[in-house]
């Protein structure tokens, strides 16, 4: 079981020694309740076929929710992205999810990523108006918001990439330099 655990990403050794301490105490219905619900989780999740989000219907709630807006689709790394900008409750518009970013060094290209999904989409929608890519601020995720754009753009469809800067709450001077030099080019008026 230590083994097992320590595969999971942000978990070494130690922590997956304690984590699996901790669930040989658990009473065993919750024990059985947490492996019932990794079995279930994998036998029944699936990638809406729209946006490549995870879902267990198809398509995934937010695609076939009528009071989304059909104008703009905000580009993620991952399911996980997704969800993080889901909880803000802010965002109403559709996702469309990478499963990934270009990554030239690792061998990672365009073909690699729910890319072309994306495409076919926008060319299939008359309502598209805005593409806002949300990868992470590193150069991978720099690289993959170019080339959507650079795909993107001749669409006629407007292409936004989120803000990046310092953190509220966060002081200046702990903040590096790429951030701060990104939140400077980021500014806006007041």
């Amino acid at each position: 079981m230590i083994a097992e655990l320590a595969k999971l990403p942000g978990v070494g050794a130690k922590t997956a020694q304690r984590l699996a301490f901790h669930i040989l105490s658990m009473p065993d219905g919750d024990a059985l309740g947490l492996a019932d619900a990794i079995t279930v989780a994998k036998a029944e999740l699936m990638f809406c076929s729209a946006c490549g989000n995870l879902t267990d219907v198809d398509p995934c709630a937010i695609c076939s929710d009528p009071s989304r807006d059909r104008t703009v689709y905000c580009v993620v790394e991952s399911p996980r992205d997704a969800q993080v900008i889901e909880r803000m409750k802010e965002y109403k518009g559709l996702y469309h999810v990478l499963h990934g970013v270009i990554a030239p060094m690792s061998g990672v290209g365009p073909e690699d990523i729910n890319l072309e999904s994306l495409i076919v989409r926008l060319t299939k929608s008359d309502e598209a108006r805005e593409v806002i890519v949300a990868t992470n601020p590193n150069i991978e995720g720099e690289a993959t918001a170019m080339y959507i754009a650079r795909l993107i753009k001749p669409a006629g469809i407007k292409v936004s990439r989120i803000a990046h800067g310092v953190p509220i709450g966060g002081d200046l001077e702990y903040t590096d330099d790429v951030t701060l030099a990104k939140a400077i080019e980021g500014r806006r008026e007041l």
